[in-house]
């Protein structure tokens, strides 16, 4: 924690208005605990060196429009969104979300699997910045791969993914003399106590309640076919 304090990282300013607007646009209310933690890390991304936070919530609290409130200000501010996911379907889903709640035109996303079609164009756009939130797989941390100017990573699922793996998005991928805010999401229930022993060097926020009328997850144990 003392040497990440020692880093420097891009001050991205808290533009209240700016996120009062993008929230008031969206089709449903955030609750309490959404906005809790989405203060948080927009405060965090104040500060002159980089963000190092844990988004603690189960499947459904709705972690993932968090993480794009802090996207959102900071791509605002002139910087470009590295968003990695663990599996090329939950990257898809990640991007259909962005299209659905996101509808700003200077908001441009680039999708990059294994499966992406025309690489040397989507390399391309996120090298020159045009590209600016970047979502994918493990392709985010190949070579040749590199950003023109990365403000912000956030990583999903971070528990499926190695601390080499995390460290190679924050060094090294053109974020030239500053280092990258870190938000990390995780859907594991580990009790605040715990997760702040085993996790020392990270800020921990935690998303409890559900939002309204969203259906409960039902989770069933299927066996093989004989």
């Amino acid at each position: 924690r003392r040497n990440l304090t020692q880093l420097s990282a891009p001050k991205i300013t808290f533009d209240k208005d700016l996120i009062k607007n993008f929230t008031g646009s969206l089709p449903f209310e955030l609750t309490n605990d959404q906005k809790i933690s989405a203060y948080e890390i927009l405060k965090d991304l104040e500060r002159p060196y980089p963000m190092n936070r844990l988004l603690n919530g189960d499947v459904g609290s709705g972690k993932t429009i968090v993480a794009l409130i802090a996207a959102y200000e900071t791509i605002k501010a002139g910087h470009q969104v590295a968003f990695m996911a663990p599996t090329e379907i939950l990257a898809q889903q990640h991007s259909k979300t962005v299209g659905n709640l996101v509808k700003d035109p200077e908001i441009k996303v680039a999708l990059l699997t294994a499966s992406s079609k025309d690489k040397k164009e989507l390399l391309k756009r996120i090298a020159d910045g045009s590209a600016n939130l970047v979502i994918g797989t493990h392709a985010l941390i190949q070579k040749g791969l590199k950003f023109n100017n990365l403000g912000l990573v956030i990583i999903d699922e971070q528990h499926r993914f190695g601390v080499d793996q995390r460290a190679t998005l924050l060094k090294g991928k053109g974020q030239k003399t500053t280092t990258p805010h870190l938000l990390s999401m995780t859907a594991t229930p580990i009790p605040r106590t715990l997760a702040l022993t085993v996790y020392g060097d990270l800020d921990i926020s935690l998303i409890k309640e559900k939002p309204k009328g969203r259906q409960a997850i039902i989770t069933k144990v299927i066996p093989p076919l004989e």
